[in-house]
Parts: C-alpha cells; structure tokens; sequence
C-alpha cells in the first residue's frame, strides 16, 4: 500500500510539473511574434545599403556588411541581442542582430517607412513631410523592393511673393529647419539657452549634416565643452577646415566655423563628425546665412 501511495504521489507532481512548464511556455510563443512583412523588409533594405553583400565595408563609414551596421552599433547590438559586445559579424549574426534591432524599431516607430528613416537618419520622426528628399528616396526604394506603397513627397510651400532681392540682415536656420538634413544617427538634446532650446548631435564617426544655402558668408553655431570633439567641415564638397570644439567648460552657443565668399551665391557646407575618442560630440544649433 505504501508503495501505491509513493507512485500516485510521483504521478501527481509530474503532472503539477507539466502544468507549471505550459503556463511558463505559452506567454514566451506569444510573445515571438515578428512584425508583418519583417523578411521582405530585411531583404529590401539588404539589398538597398550593400546590393545583398555580407562582406560589404563603407571606406568613409567603416559601416559594415549586408545591413551597413557601423561599428560602434554592431558591438552594443551584438551585446545586447547576441550577448557578446566581440560577436564577429558573420552573416548569421547580421541577421540576428538586424532582426531583433528592426523588431524594436517597429514596435517603437509603428510602420516600416518610419523603421527605413531611422536606418538612414538615426531621426524618430515618423512624420514623413518633416524627411528630407534624399532620405525620402532612400525609404522609397526600400519599400519599391517591398511591393509597398511610396511615401508621398509634402505639399508644395505657398509661393512667395514680393521683393527677389536678400533681405538685409543675417538669416538664421535652426537646426530643426527643413533645409538642413543628416544622415548617420543625430538625436536630440535640450537646453534653455540653446536656440529653440534643443540642439541636434552625434557622436558615431562618419555621421553628416548639411545644409544648401544662398548667400555671401556662413556661420555654424553650436555648444563647445569638454565633451565635444572634432568634425571635418566641407564647402561644395572640398575639405575647408578641421575644427576642434572641445572647452574646458561648457558654451552652450559658441561660433564653431564662419567663412565668407567673394560674392553671393550658392553653395553647400556639411559638417562630418570624426568621433574623437573619449569626447565624441558634435552639435548643430544653427547656421547663419549672411546675404
């Protein structure tokens, strides 16, 4: 009799056992649920940053493989969805990582138009008339590759009338202007004394802003400090300058690089950031455009 009592006993905490197991499995399956559309996206925008190639390199970038990945965001992806910050990037390891970033970026974002922005900018904007044309294009042809509708381009602004001649005086662009566009991962910091109290910055090597203006000078206005690095500065696409914005205190509004030109016309400058090691950032808060 003991000996029956000893097996109903072993039966009922086997089966208690596989109760418990189903009730901690089930919320795990449920909870694995990939975006719709998650591959055709990966294949898309493999095929659009390196034509599908694993062992693709970015000679000015350093961004790497089929997804463009730059370094310093494959070693705290890698870290954080591969749990190895040295994880080599082999083609299963791109896909891994991608996933599980484009995943987040989904369920944060909302829609793959948004997700194809944030690769290309590092902005969460996902009001496509605030994107700028080349970034627009760029998400456009990763959703053509999808079979998915295009994002459509903003509404002309109203014409302007009057006066075709400059306005006296410095026009300024804050760094939220349209005109001004970024690529490679810029957030958002906030101040009181910035203008409109937010500055955009970056710190991952290779990362661009540039702005295409009409006038007679240019002023990049922006936060020195001890945190603040080296950017390379280009004018129509010729390397002018090397600037060095580190202080020993903060500035929240210092004149980073001013140049003037012969006489008015158009031209293009861009700030590239160099990351330099231990005091990465660079910061955009305006430019001033003399006429």
């Amino acid at each position: 009799m003991p000996e029956v009592i000893g097996r109903l006993r072993a039966v009922g905490t086997a089966i208690l056992t596989a109760a418990l197991l189903v009730v901690m499995v089930v919320p795990a399956v449920t909870e694995a649920v990939d975006p719709p559309d998650l591959d055709r996206f990966m294949a898309a925008l493999g095929a659009v940053e390196s034509n599908g190639r694993y062992e693709a390199v970015n000679a000015t970038s350093g961004a790497i493989g089929k997804y463009q990945i730059m370094p310093r965001n494959w070693s705290v992806w890698s870290a954080r969805y591969l749990g190895d910050a040295a994880a080599e990037p082999t083609p299963a390891n791109q896909d891994q990582v991608t996933r599980h970033k484009l995943v987040a970026l989904y369920n944060w974002l909302g829609d793959w138009a948004s997700v194809a922005h944030w690769w290309l900018t590092g902005d969460g904007d996902t009001n496509s008339d605030h994107w700028s044309d080349f970034s627009r294009g760029y998400v456009n042809r990763i959703l053509a590759l999808m079979g998915a509708p295009a994002v459509d381009a903003p509404p002309p602004l109203p014409e302007v009338t009057g006066p075709t001649t400059p306005e006296a005086g410095p026009q300024i662009f804050d760094e939220s202007n349209r005109a001004i566009h970024f690529s490679g991962g810029w957030g958002e910091a906030e101040f009181a004394r910035y203008n409109g109290g937010q500055v955009r910055y970056a710190i991952e090597e290779g990362a661009t802003a540039w702005f295409t203006f009409q006038g007679s000078s240019i002023t990049w206005i922006g936060p020195k400090g001890p945190t603040r690095g080296e950017a390379r500065i280009y004018l129509d696409e010729e390397l002018v300058a090397t600037v060095d914005v580190y202080a020993l205190h903060f500035r929240p509004r210092a004149e980073i690089f001013s140049t003037t030109f012969d006489r008015v016309g158009t031209h293009t400058i861009t700030i590239e950031v160099l990351a330099t090691p231990g005091r990465e950032t660079i910061a955009l808060d305006e430019f001033v455009v003399g006429g």
